[in-house]
């Protein structure tokens, strides 16, 4: 299989297949390197499970070699979560990660941190603290996703 985008479609086709048997899991992107390898990433509605990637990556890989996709078996295959430091790229996941932290780096280069209140398909909205101390005041700003560069989710020690 050639290191195209048909191999990336053939791929996604293939975990929609096997996705539609797991209803919360979705996949979030598909990666394929010169190397042939091949990184999987994806996410639940209720987080996911290494079990569940371990099923997907078997699944994955018997369909891979029955079908010769890589003839000389010359490929390798990770399935794993997107991970907390991957930045958000679908609206199901903006949905999932509604009430967490955010940082919102705008296409201006701007960057907003606050608490994501909702998403919709076509903007977010985002609850932030605006000036320092006693004159600090809580700002609520619906962010169209046409001006939003990155989102990541900010995690709390």
């Amino acid at each position: 299989m050639s290191q195209d985008i048909t191999s990336i479609q053939a791929i996604e086709t293939l975990l929609g297949q096997i996705l539609s048997e797991m209803e919360d899991v979705f996949l979030v992107s598909v990666r394929i390197k010169p190397t042939n390898n091949i990184r999987v990433f994806l996410d639940a509605d209720a987080g996911l499970s290494i079990d569940n990637c371990v099923k997907i990556n078997r699944k994955m890989y018997r369909t891979i070699e029955e079908n010769a996709w890589y003839p000389d078996g010359n490929f390798s295959l990770e399935v794993s979560s997107a991970g907390v430091d991957e930045p958000l790229l679908l609206l199901r996941q903006y949905k999932k990660n509604i009430g967490r932290n955010v940082e919102v780096i705008l296409n201006d280069d701007g960057r907003l941190e606050g608490k994501l209140l909702d998403a919709n398909e076509n903007l977010i909205q985002l609850e932030y603290k605006e000036g320092k101390n006693k004159k600090a005041i809580t700002v609520t700003k619906d962010i169209p996703f046409d001006q939003i560069k990155q989102t990541t989710v900010q995690i709390a020690f």
